[in-house]
Formats: C-alpha cells, sequence, structure tokens
C-alpha cells in the first residue's frame, strides 16, 4: 500500500496557449497546494491590506474590480460571504480587463493546492520510499511555459502549511462562465469558457470535504454545471443538468453548487448540461484520499490530468441547431484534442501540441477523461503499456494493456512507467474513434507527444514512435478490454452488489424516427427526422425543473405534478421484436417526458439492450446520482432465461457510465438510496439531443436522513 507523496501530487496539469483574449498566463498548482489554499474561511474581513507582492496585486485588482473580494483561499477572507449577488455589468474596458484578471487570480488561488497540507504527513513515506528506491523521489522538472507551450510540469512545493490530517474541509471556488477568442487549426472564434480558461480549471478536493462553487454567468447563453459521477447524496439541487434537477443560470445570474464528495476518489469531471455548450465548457474534478489514507497500489511520482475533446471550426451551437431544424445529422467536428490541442497532425497545429516530459525511471500516473461531445476513443502510447488502477473514481484490480477505449463520460487513471534510461527518443500519445455507426464521424486522429526529459540530452531531432490502435470497429477489442475491469472487492472497498433484486427493467436503447411535417423537407432516414429513444420513448424536456415540480407538488407520486411529468415510462418494451436482427420497418418512436418511480432502497437491476434500427452501434450510458455495477454483457439479444447465471456478483466494475455494446447488452444493478429526480442518458451528445434519455424519481425515505432537503434559497428560476 503507497499513498501519494509530495512528488506524486506535484500534478504535471495540462496548459493552454496564451491566445485566449486578454487572459494572463498561469500555472496550476499542483494538487495538495490546491485543497489548502480552497480551505474554508474562518470569517469575512473584506478589503484587508495585504502583505508581499502577490497580495498587493491581488489586493489591486479587488479595489479595481470587486470591493469586497480578497485572498481567495486565505484564512483572513471568505469571498462566498463578502457578495451574495453577481458583480455589477462592466462599463468599459478596463473593468473588463480588471475583472478578467481577478477571475484568472480567483482560478489560481483557488487552486494554489494541498501540496503543504499533505507533505508533512508523507516525510516518513517519502524517506522510506528514497531508500527503496533512490531515484523515485527526485524533484521532477517543470516543463517551460511559454506562447507555444501547453504542460507546466510543476515540482514539489516546499512545506506552505501544516498538514492538515483527514478532518474534511470546505473548498470553495468561483467559476465565471465568460466568452474568450482561442485559435485553433489557424481560425479564431469565441467560445464559453469558465475563468477565460479552456478547458477550465480543475476542482480539487479530497474524499469527504464539502465543495461549494459559485458559478456567475457572464456568457449571452443560459447555462448550469454538471459534476459528472459526484453521488451527490441529498444534494440532488447541485447535481446541474438543466430542466432535471434546476433551472439553468440565466445571463448575470449566480448559482451556488453545494454538495460533499462521500465514498469517492479519483477522477471525474465537471461540464455544461444545457445543449452542447460542453463542447468548451468542461474541466477535471481531482479527488485524492482522506489525509493519511494510502492508495491501493504503487504511489506514482506525478499525476497528469489528460482530458479528450473535440474542436469545431464552426459554432457548436449553430450546429446542433442546424441539425434540430432539418432532421438530419449534425456536421463533424474538425478535430479531437488533448487537453485542448490538437497537436502535429492536424494541419497547422504542431504549435498546439500536448508534450509530456518524463523522467527515465519515473512512474507517472496519467487522469484519463473522455469529453468529447459524440466520440468514444481508442488511446495507446507508442512503446510504453498503461496500468489500469481506477474507473470512474473507483479503484480496480490493476491489470497492464498497451491500449485502452474510454467513452465520453468515462474516467481511467492509469499508471506509465518510463523506460528506466534515456532512449533517445519521443513517443506519440494517440488517441481515435471507436465507433460502429453508419452515419459521418471524425476520423481523426488526435496526438500528444512523450518526451524524456534529462540535464544533458536534446529533444531536437529525435526519431518519434507511433502506436498501433485496433480497427475503427473493433468492437471484439472493446468487450475483451471492458471484460477485464474488476473492483477490487477488499474489506477496505468492498463490492456491495445488490444481491436480492425488488424491481428489473429492460431497456431497449438506439435510433429511430420522426415523420417530417406535412409538406415539410427532412434531412434524416427516407425523408423522416432523425430521433432516439429508450424503450420507443423519445425523452422531451420540460420547461420547468423535474426535481423542483416533484418537491413542490409535496414529494409524493400521488400529488398533482401540473401535468409536467407522468410516471409511468416503461419497464419493458412496448412491442417485443428481435432487437439485434433484422429491424422493424415502423422505425417511428412516440415522445414524453416520463419517468420511473422507486421507493427509497430499492434494489434495481436494468438491462440495456442495444438496437439493430438503423444501425447498431455502442451507446455510452450515464445515469446521474449512483453508481452502479456491471454485472453482465453480451453480444446479440439478452436470454432472460440463461444469461442472469452468468452474471458477475462477486467482483463486478462498478461505475457511472457504461457502454452499451454495439448489437449487445450490459446489465447494471444499484441500490435507489438517493432521494431525487435523476438523470439516465447517452453520453453521446447528438443521440442525448435526439431523445435517448429517460430519469429516476426516487421517492424520500422514512427517516430524516432519507429525505431530499428544501432547495437553496439562490435556486434559478425559469
Amino acid at each position: 500500500m503507497h499513498g501519494p507523496t509530495a512528488a506524486s501530487l506535484a500534478f504535471s496539469v495540462y496548459h493552454q496557449r496564451a491566445d485566449v483574449d486578454a487572459m494572463p498566463t498561469d500555472v496550476h498548482q499542483s494538487g495538495e497546494q490546491q485543497l489548502k489554499a480552497t480551505k474554508r474561511s474562518k470569517k469575512p474581513r473584506c478589503n484587508r491590506e495585504a502583505k508581499g507582492s502577490r497580495s498587493r496585486l491581488t489586493h489591486r485588482i479587488n479595489r479595481q474590480a470587486e470591493p469586497c473580494i480578497g485572498m481567495i483561499g486565505s484564512q483572513d477572507i471568505d469571498p462566498m460571504h463578502c457578495h451574495a449577488s453577481p458583480p455589477p455589468p462592466h462599463s468599459n474596458t478596463q473593468q473588463k480587463q480588471s475583472l478578467l484578471l481577478l477571475a484568472k487570480e480567483r482560478s489560481r488561488r483557488g487552486q494554489l493546492g494541498l501540496q503543504g497540507e499533505r507533505e508533512r504527513e508523507r516525510e516518513s513515506q517519502r524517506s522510506q520510499r528514497e531508500r527503496e528506491k533512490p531515484t523515485a523521489m527526485a524533484s521532477s522538472s517543470a516543463v517551460p511555459s511559454s506562447a507555444s507551450s501547453v504542460i507546466v510540469a510543476l515540482a514539489a512545493v516546499v512545506l506552505l502549511l501544516a498538514a492538515m490530517g483527514a478532518e474534511a474541509e470546505t473548498r470553495k471556488y468561483q467559476f465565471d462562465v465568460q466568452m474568450a477568442s482561442v485559435t485553433r487549426l489557424c481560425g479564431t472564434k469565441s467560445i464559453v469558457t469558465v475563468n477565460g480558461q479552456y478547458p477550465g480549471p480543475t476542482l480539487f478536493a479530497r474524499e469527504g470535504d464539502h465543495i461549494e462553487v459559485n458559478v456567475t454567468n457572464h456568457s449571452p447563453y443560459n447555462v448550469s454545471l454538471h459534476w459528472h459521477g459526484v453521488r451527490q447524496l441529498l444534494s440532488g439541487w447541485a447535481d446541474g443538468p438543466s430542466y432535471i434537477t434546476q433551472c439553468p443560470i440565466q445571463p448575470g445570474q449566480s448559482y451556488v453548487y453545494r454538495y460533499q464528495i462521500v465514498g469517492q476518489r479519483g477522477t471525474l469531471w465537471w461540464h455544461a448540461h444545457i445543449s452542447w455548450l460542453r463542447a468548451t465548457l468542461y474541466g477535471p474534478i481531482v479527488i485524492l484520499p482522506p489525509g493519511g489514507v494510502p492508495y491501493p497500489f504503487p504511489a506514482p511520482d506525478e499525476e497528469v490530468p489528460v482530458m479528450f475533446g473535440e474542436w469545431w471550426r464552426n459554432d457548436t451551437e449553430a450546429v446542433i441547431a442546424q441539425a434540430l431544424q432539418t432532421g438530419g445529422g449534425p456536421n463533424v467536428s474538425d478535430a479531437y484534442t488533448i487537453n485542448g490541442l490538437p497537436g502535429p497532425l492536424y494541419n497547422c497545429s504542431a504549435q498546439d501540441t500536448f508534450r509530456l516530459k518524463v523522467k527515465p525511471g519515473k512512474t507517472y500516473m496519467l487522469r484519463l477523461i473522455n469529453a468529447a461531445l459524440n466520440d468514444e476513443l481508442f488511446f495507446s502510447v507508442a512503446n510504453h503499456t498503461l496500468t489500469v488502477v481506477d474507473v470512474d473514481a473507483l479503484y480496480v484490480k490493476p491489470f497492464t494493456v498497451d491500449t485502452l477505449v474510454i467513452a465520453p463520460g468515462q474516467t481511467s487513471n492509469v499508471l506509465l512507467a518510463a523506460k528506466p534510461t534515456y532512449p533517445g527518443a519521443r513517443y506519440y500519445m494517440e488517441a481515435r474513434p471507436y465507433t460502429n455507426t453508419q452515419g459521418t464521424f471524425d476520423n481523426t486522429t488526435v496526438a500528444g507527444i512523450l518526451e524524456y526529459d534529462t540535464d544533458t540530452n536534446s529533444n531536437t531531432n529525435l526519431p518519434i514512435f507511433a502506436p498501433t490502435l485496433p480497427q475503427i470497429n473493433d468492437t471484439n477489442f472493446v468487450a475483451n478490454y471492458t471484460a477485464k475491469l474488476r473492483s477490487l472487492a477488499s474489506a477496505e472497498y468492498p463490492a456491495t452488489v445488490p444481491q436480492a433484486i425488488d424491481r428489473r427493467f429492460f431497456f431497449t436503447v438506439g435510433l429511430g424516427t420522426h415523420p417530417c411535417a406535412v409538406n415539410g423537407t427532412c434531412q434524416g432516414p427516407n425523408g423522416s427526422r432523425f430521433a432516439a429513444s429508450i424503450n420507443n420513448v423519445s425523452f422531451v424536456l420540460p420547461t420547468t425543473a423535474l426535481l423542483q415540480t416533484h418537491f413542490f407538488a409535496g414529494g409524493s407520486i400521488a400529488n398533482n405534478n401540473n401535468g409536467v411529468y407522468t410516471t409511468d415510462f416503461p419497464a419493458l418494451p412496448l412491442m417485443p421484436f428481435n432487437y439485434t436482427g433484422t429491424p422493424p420497418n415502423n422505425t417511428n418512436v412516440m415522445n414524453g417526458t416520463k419517468v420511473v418511480a422507486l421507493p427509497f432502497g430499492t434494489a434495481v437491476e436494468v438491462v440495456l439492450q442495444d438496437t439493430s434500427i438503423l444501425g447498431a452501434e455502442s451507446h455510452p450510458l450515464h445515469l446521474h446520482g449512483f453508481n452502479f455495477y456491471v454485472v453482465g454483457q453480451g453480444f446479440g439479444n439478452f436470454d432472460p432465461a440463461n444469461d442472469p447465471a452468468k452474471f458477475n456478483l462477486v467482483d463486478p466494475v462498478e461505475r457511472n457510465t457504461v457502454g452499451v455494446p454495439a448489437g449487445g447488452w450490459v446489465a447494471i444493478r444499484f441500490r435507489a438510496d438517493n432521494p431525487g429526480v435523476w438523470f439516465m442518458h447517452c453520453h453521446l451528445e447528438v443521440h442525448m439531443s435526439w431523445g435517448l434519455k429517460m430519469a429516476w424519481l426516487v421517492l424520500d425515505g422514512s427517516l430524516p436522513n432519507q429525505k431530499l432537503p428544501p432547495p437553496p434559497s439562490d435556486l434559478p428560476q425559469c
């Protein structure tokens, strides 16, 4: 058992080129430092005179922009007590620049890390590791930051503060949603960002911490943020999907998301949860174990967030709006990205390349996140192996692969061991799509570069090697990979799989059609409009939030919910057919805002069955508010007589997002122990836009700690 040491938490964090308008270059600090800086302030003291050049800069910015904001994350000033309303409108360019500087300073100070918090408690572990492996704890060299650099490797920071032990803290962040100009593929466009950063700032926490994120919307769009994978126990008001748990935050308004990290440690992420804004509005969530609790695997020397995304030259809001208007498929992305950078395999992008500098003999934990809108991805590093130790912020039995697959919404922590001696070469880190779609898709490859850093050797003109990735439709590879995922199922991290099931559901998931309007012209199959559904129900978002409607209707399915939703979502397909065989002639689906109502504590089993309607393809299904166990999967039609006997009820992998195999099925189990309304949807954004989504309504239990609390006073209104 090895804990996250000081050097391991000197995160090598991505950094965008300095082409985001009006935003000064900034450095993301290490995880340990960041947690300390976001510690809850003891009491508010506004406009306190600060000492030191950094403090004076903050004080000057605050006086210009928001007089009541001070040392973000310090013990002197608590910004959340200093102002509750949105900042005043900008009156001139100077004020705008000051507010942008303030947002950047907030991000920097909100991310000043946990390093000091954990440093002293790790002293003995570092000494032990140095004795066992003399080179393992050497301080990591920082990658130089410049206009073309994309990663800053941060060395271990000296002692800043006393260790805080395992006591949970309240971590506070300020997220200002604002437009920024970014240049990629030789074109500049305005995108939605948080604090002017693309990708957005990293949210650091420790298991057990309370989180408060004050989101102020300076953009022209309605916005909500989802904290993907966070359980949100008794905090459903903070889950984030627009019109499910909240109305969106309108331009000029603010909302504070408050929740606790319970029973999770690893990597999650946050993203916009309205329309296609998450194309650029996303960032990592790094959750460290409680103080003094080690990793259940050898601790890495460094940890590196690696976010996969997609880049469109066009405005993604216009892309999906046009598709929904015409009924056809949307235009595909122009590039994939690693930490916001497309890399050298795309035209005009060699300067926009993610570079990971490593030292011989060191081990690096890559915190992988697939933030792409519409594509599952294969990922590999040439001539290096990857040891999978965690998925969706839950530990797994470690296993080693050359290549892995990761679906949109999924995360995975993997260990990469650098070669023992300087190899005299560079290596591509590549990702490209896995798909079985019959439609168009972005068939390109994104590459970052792994480089060995030494004191004497230069990487100039070194040979570069590329990995060999599976075929783009290699479903067997995907099935074999996912079959290797197993929970630890240890005494410390048990697999609490529901053994006795109260409710069973069989959901078909796939594409379909809506008829074109009379005298209309549509670009879907045979002149129809594309649609998608679960059990032939294409979900229609309401105009007010389901959770709000449910709560103010008295929290009971017996009470009137003003016709906003119905509780008759079908538990089985209404018209069974040969799901993976020849599709039926009628591919039309029905519309509805239907939910499944569950008593508190219900043990649930759901079989998710892909269909061949308009082509079999994989669907990454994400469940809000819960983790679930993946107890079985297979190809063809699910056999209820024979397949359950093959279920793994001992150590199945626990996730929040699972791929329904193309032309196959997957079975999941979870316990409905979290009251509220919880979204379940395909994480391919195009499919969700077409209606491949539904919601679970979990009723209050009988005990006080089994009841949904009232909504916060600042809950956005529709």
